[in-house]
């Protein structure tokens, strides 16, 4: 794909503001209708999770928010994020409700050692 427009962004950013939660960060990951199957998803993904392990984060959160997104689970689970559950009805968009997909993968040390 050329063009000079935006394909997509992906950002993280806490889990949960409590203390407890300080070492999980979530992630959003959104492509352009259009920019699907370049591998743009992919590598987005692949640089926050480089980023979220060089800052020393050991949980990261995929949020999707629709569980008949098979392209973000896709690229989810090739990235090894693996289901941790869906949360039914309690997204609403594009005039629906939609599920909300929660994936998780570890990061560094995951939980095997303390921060």
């Amino acid at each position: 794909v050329t063009t000079n427009e935006i394909a997509g962004y992906c950002y993280a950013g806490s889990f949960r503001d409590r203390n407890a939660y300080r070492f999980t960060l979530e992630s959003t990951l959104y492509l352009k209708p259009g920019f699907e199957g370049y591998g743009l998803g992919g590598r987005m993904l692949d640089q926050l999770v480089d980023e979220g392990q060089k800052r020393g984060f050991r949980q990261i959160i995929g949020v999707i928010g629709d569980s008949e997104n098979a392209g973000s689970i896709g690229v989810h689970k090739s990235r090894g994020f693996t289901m941790i559950g869906t949360l039914e009805g309690t997204g609403f968009k594009h005039g629906r409700w939609v599920d909300t997909v929660l994936m998780q993968l570890s990061l560094g040390d995951g939980n095997n050692t303390l921060p």
